[in-house]
């Protein structure tokens, strides 16, 4: 009954008038790209944003689709004044205006492409003509980066997408595909949740972790405001409480922690899609 509740109230999140309100008295959509199902994205996110929500006296209300292309085309028509995503620094995205402004706290994320422990494919030459799970076209670190890769050593694969993270995982869990290409980071902790053991047989350079990005047509107060409210929130009890709640909700003991960014410590993004081979769809 509480899954068909949340999932009810997420869907109800994905029908909310277009277009971002830049008046603190109207809700702000707030999207996050699909790395987990919908129903953990709500669980994980929601005590965060009702938390921040009412440190800057605004209401923020998660928006997304059922998969990272539904809710990157939300992001790209302007639906989201704040967005937790990295999928808008190709050149055509970037010029919409989305400027970086947070990040969680920790190490870099990378690409991988990964094999369960018992599988006999050693190399990316192994992979040929197999089927290899994504998250989606849309993933940087789970489709861009390591189908950059395959192209340029001239590996031709059957592409399974799964519609996000987890669920490119879970297929490589189960057997249905041959390898899966994801967020490095993200499967060490599903791993360590699921059970589940895997090898990389290879992993991308290191780019900064998703950032929350803020709609040019924000207030400067407001996007201040907000990137504050997230950087104090594990120095507050009640910002606290709403981390240990997220933490719950993923199983984790580890609690998320936020810190700035400046948009220009993004510029690597930028760069790769400017010179990569793969093309977009």
């Amino acid at each position: 009954m509480f899954l068909s509740r949340l999932l009810l109230v997420a869907a109800s999140l994905c029908v909310l008038t277009p277009g971002v309100r830049a008046e603190t008295s109207q809700p702000l959509s707030f999207g996050v790209i699909n790395q987990r199902s919908v129903s953990l994205t709500a669980q994980s996110w929601n005590p965060i944003l009702t938390y921040v929500g009412k440190k800057v006296g605004a209401t923020l209300a998660l928006k997304m689709g059922k998969t990272a292309p539904e809710t990157t085309a939300m992001t790209v028509r302007g639906e989201h004044a704040f967005a937790y995503t990295n999928h808008m620094f190709t050149e055509e995205r970037d010029r919409i205006g989305y400027k970086a402004i947070l990040r969680m706290q920790g190490d870099p994320i990378n690409g991988a492409i990964v094999v369960r422990d018992d599988s006999p494919i050693r190399s990316i030459a192994d992979l040929k003509n197999r089927k290899v799970a994504f998250p989606s076209r849309e993933a940087f670190v789970g489709y861009w980066l390591p189908m950059d890769h395959l192209l340029k050593s001239g590996v031709q694969v059957s592409e399974v997408f799964a519609g996000n993270q987890e669920g490119a995982m879970s297929q490589l869990q189960f057997g249905q595909v041959e390898a899966a290409a994801v967020n490095y980071k993200l499967l060490a902790k599903y791993a360590q949740r699921e059970d589940f053991r895997y090898r990389a047989i290879w992993i991308s350079e290191p780019y900064l972790d998703i950032p929350v990005m803020a709609h040019p047509s924000m207030p400067p107060k407001l996007v201040a405001a907000v990137r504050e409210a997230f950087i104090g929130m594990n120095q507050d009890p009640e910002g606290r409480k709403a981390l240990e709640a997220s933490a719950e909700a993923l199983g984790s003991k580890a609690l998320w922690a936020f810190v700035a960014v400046e948009d220009k410590e993004y510029d690597n993004y930028r760069r790769f899609y400017r010179s990569t081979v793969v093309k977009a769809n």
